[in-house]
């Protein structure tokens, strides 16, 4: 009897042994083990990586920015200089000495003459800023304004001499600058056959024609004009304007060598 009980508490403490053990293993085998090692691993490299990255963005970074910075900073002193020369321009163009009216006619007569001493060595560059300050002592002096549109169109900058001369004649049409009226519309039909050249230079042969025929309403015999009508005509191919043109130019210089060569090329269109 006293044997017994003992083997029945060895067998039940044997059982709960083997029933907690079953409900252990339940819980381990839903476990994937193997992932676990690999999810460990992944971040670790992960993390290695990113590290690598910041460490090599922070080298490569300092290494450019030591090439940067000095370019930046060359740049800057590169613009200050050019503001500084820009100032100093600004200076020479609008001097600050006031004149009387004679003091500045009798300077603005010598600066002409300069101006024209240096188109004759080609030295546009200085004409230019010469004219500009003659201009900056006399916003309304016409001379000045058609030089400086003469220096752009033999420089072939049209659109710069396209402006000058589009000023010129709004100078001439609003303000009574010539007392003589035969000498001011002279002066507007010459403007416009300026225009008429820059415009050809452009290969714009409508407008070049509208300008040219407005200066012949008021030069109608005018044989430089006559002249360039007939050529753009000729480049328009418009044999009755050619015709009518040529008409007018044989009549207003009747000895011209060109005549012949002229009414060939209208024959011919």
């Amino acid at each position: 009897m006293y044997n017994i009980v003992p083997l029945i508490l060895i067998l039940i403490s044997l059982s709960i042994i083997i029933i907690i053990s079953v409900k252990k293993f339940s819980v381990l085998s839903n476990l994937d083990v193997d992932s676990i090692p690999a999810e460990k691993e992944a971040k670790f490299k992960e993390r290695i990586i990113s590290n690598r990255i910041k460490r090599n963005i922070i080298k490569w970074w300092s290494k450019i920015s030591r090439l940067i910075i000095p370019i930046f900073s060359w740049i800057g002193d590169f613009f200050k200089d050019y503001y500084q020369k820009l100032n100093e321009l600004k200076k020479d163009y609008r001097p600050e000495l006031k004149l009387s009216e004679n003091e500045k006619e009798s300077l603005i007569e010598k600066t002409l003459v300069d101006v024209d001493e240096s188109c004759r060595q080609e030295d546009y560059e200085e004409a230019e800023k010469n004219l500009i300050n003659i201009i900056g002592q006399d916003p309304t002096n016409l001379k000045a304004f058609k030089k400086l549109a003469d220096i752009y169109l033999e420089k072939k900058n049209l659109e710069e001499a396209k402006q000058t001369y589009e000023h010129i004649l709004k100078l001439l049409e609003t303000k009574d600058l010539i007392n003589d009226e035969t000498d001011k519309n002279r002066q507007i039909a010459q403007i416009y056959f300026n225009l008429s050249e820059v415009s050809l230079e452009q290969d714009c042969f409508d407008e070049a024609g509208g300008y040219i025929k407005q200066a012949l309403e008021i030069e109608p015999n005018n044989p430089r004009y006559l002249d360039i009508m007939l050529e753009i005509s000729i480049i328009k191919k418009d044999k009755i304007q050619a015709f009518e043109a040529y008409d007018k130019f044989k009549k207003s210089n009747p000895e011209n060598e060109k005549l012949d060569d002229l009414k060939q090329q209208i024959d011919e269109l």
